[in-house]
Formats: structure tokens, sequence, C-alpha cells
């Protein structure tokens, strides 16, 4: 399996990477302290790969990320940016805001959707400009749902010759579905697929066809959205599952997740972080945060033992199918390079 992971040392925690759309003001705002403070809390707790995109608060999570690394030597941490959506000023100035898109910034720009080769150029210099770098480490096409076509025809080229003069690492696609993504692993040489949502406690669609199409061709799989928004952090009426109210199903389903864990001793959110580890393809998980606590949570929760039982109980229980591969008890941290997926117990 490819590694993309960090260069130049790995840290305590080399499978958890911190995801920065909250510091562009994911739905709420943070100030620049705070996003410095998360970024300093992950520095050291030892995460040392950092996602981003221009699509996060119209580049605010980029200028943050990038004001908030300026003192860490570059060679010592891994930085992934996305490509496919350009920022061109808004006509009006900016009177409104960007809750629309989900984020709480003033809407200065507009994102215009763009899967050509230059518009890939253009796109990756603009991110190096806020964040002030000279390069970033990944660059992955971002939610070509309706453009897959574009995507795959000038876009990924135009990455493919980018990794091949050494401009980028590594090149991949993140999409929050798990079909398209294994149309580009089986079609393309990519690198690396940022899956997020569709490899939970509560969807497993990334099981059908791009994990196992991943895992054959030694392709790297980085999971995102693990807690679906926030309904398996803390299952509750009115909770949050991907970006919407959980339906009454989905609720009660992560309910029963949730007593399952309680009988073990085992928070939910830490079998959440935990689980999709059972598959071989999975590199690393990639967990959003605004605070340092948020950030310190996710590492004890996913550095905690969680016993072989509480697997066994979830297949029991039907919440798990037979199929579905679970991790081991062995603990995370420093016991596995990122890049690798801890061996799995797959009872099918």
């Amino acid at each position: 399996m490819r590694t993309t992971g960090p260069r130049g040392g790995a840290g305590p925690v080399p499978e958890l990477a911190l995801g920065c759309a909250a510091l562009g003001n994911l739905f709420h705002p943070v100030t620049d302290d705070e996003a410095q403070a998360t970024v300093d809390a992950a520095w050291e707790a030892g995460i040392r790969t950092f996602d981003t995109a221009p699509h996060y608060g119209l580049g605010l999570s980029e200028r943050r990320l990038g004001a908030a690394l300026r003192e860490r030597p570059r060679d010592t941490y891994t930085l992934s940016t996305k490509v496919g959506r350009l920022l061109v000023p808004a006509p009006d100035g900016g009177t409104g805001d960007d809750l629309a898109n989900g984020f709480a910034v003033r809407a200065t720009h507009r994102r215009v959707w763009d899967f050509s080769a230059d518009g890939v150029l253009r796109s990756l210099e603009a991110s190096l400009r806020r964040l002030g770098v000279d390069r970033v480490d990944m660059a992955l096409l971002h939610d070509p749902d309706d453009h897959a076509e574009q995507a795959l025809r000038e876009a990924y080229p135009a990455l493919e010759r980018l990794r091949a003069e050494g401009v980028v690492k590594a090149i991949g696609v993140g999409m929050n579905q798990s079909a398209l993504p294994a149309r580009f692993v089986r079609e393309t040489d990519i690198d690396v697929v940022l899956l997020a949502g569709r490899y939970t406690l509560l969807d497993q669609d990334g099981l059908t066809e791009l994990l196992p199409e991943a895992a054959a061709r030694g392709r790297s799989v980085v999971i995102g959205g693990v807690f679906n928004s926030g309904l398996l952090t803390a299952p509750r009426p009115g909770a949050s599952y991907d970006y919407a109210p959980a339906p009454q199903p989905v609720l009660d389903r992560a309910l029963r997740l949730l007593s399952v864990c309680e009988r073990h001793g085992v928070p939910l959110r830490a079998a959440a972080l935990r689980f999709p580890f059972g598959h071989r393809a999975v590199a690393s998980v990639l967990t959003g945060a605004r605070t340092p606590h948020e950030v310190r949570d996710s590492v004890a929760q996913l550095t905690r033992p969680i016993p072989d039982a509480l697997w066994d109980d979830l297949r029991t229980e039907g919440l798990l199918a037979p199929h579905v591969p679970v991790p081991t008890a062995a603990p995370l941290g420093k016991s596995a390079p990122f890049g690798e997926a801890v061996p799995s117990k797959d009872l099918s």
C-alpha cells in the first residue's frame, strides 16, 4: 500500500489526521486565536497530517491553517488541499454571508466549479498563496459528483503531471460517495481516496466496491465523517446525521450502538473512530475539531483499548453484518505507521 503519511517523522498517532473545515467557520464562527490553539493542540498530540480546501470558509481555513503551521518545519508535516472549486470575487463585494453553504463567513467570493486542467493549476496556485507555502503534499479532486467525465479527462491528468514533476507527492479524490471514487481507483493511478461518511458504524457503503478495489490495487483510503455529522458522538432526538436531522430509524440504530458500547464501558465515539481500521485499505481517519479539547478527546478515544467482545456483540445484535471486518483489540498509537491498516478480525 502506498504511504501518504508524514515525511520527516511520524507523531505518536500517525493514524489520525486533522480535518480543518471548522477552521473555516463551519456552521459556527471560531476566532483566529481559537483556530491557532486547535492546530497547536493537534501538533502537541502528535498529529502531523492536516487536510483543508478552498471550499472551507471561502479560503479562510487555508489561511488559518497556513498561519498556524508557519513556524513548523515544512518537512515535518503532511499538508493536503483540494481542487475543483475556484474562488471568484463576488460581484456585490460580499454583502451577505455564506451560511447557505455551511460557513459563517462573509460571502466575499463565490465558488465556480472547474475541473479543467487550467482550473486545477489555478486552484492549486491560489491555495499555495493562502497557505503561505511553496508546496502541498496531497492534492485531491473535491466532490466531482456532477463533473465526473471532465474530472477524469482533464483534472486527473493535470494532477498526474504535477505528481510526475514532483510538485505534489500524492494525488487523489475526496467525496462523500463511494461509487465514483471506486471508478477513479479502477481507471486511474491515484494514490489516495478521502471517503467521508460512507464507512462508519452506521453506513458501510464503502465496503460495497471502493474498499475492496483499493485493497486489491494497493491504494490508501482515508476515512472522514466517522461520526456521521455528530450522531455517533451523542445520539439523541434532533441530532444531526449527514448534515440533516437524523431519521428515526437511524437514530434508533445509533442508540442501540450506544447501548452495546456502554455495556463494555467504551464510549461510542471511541468505537466509531476505531471501526474503520478493520479494513486493510484504511490508512487513517480524519476528524474535524474546533477546539483543543476536541482534538485531545479524539486522540484519547482512538488509542483507547476496545475489547473484541464489543464487535462480537454488535454482530450478534445485527448492528454489523457478518462480512464487515472489524479491528483487533491491539492498541493503535505508535504501533502502526501511517499508511498501514491494523490487522482485522474478519469473521465472514
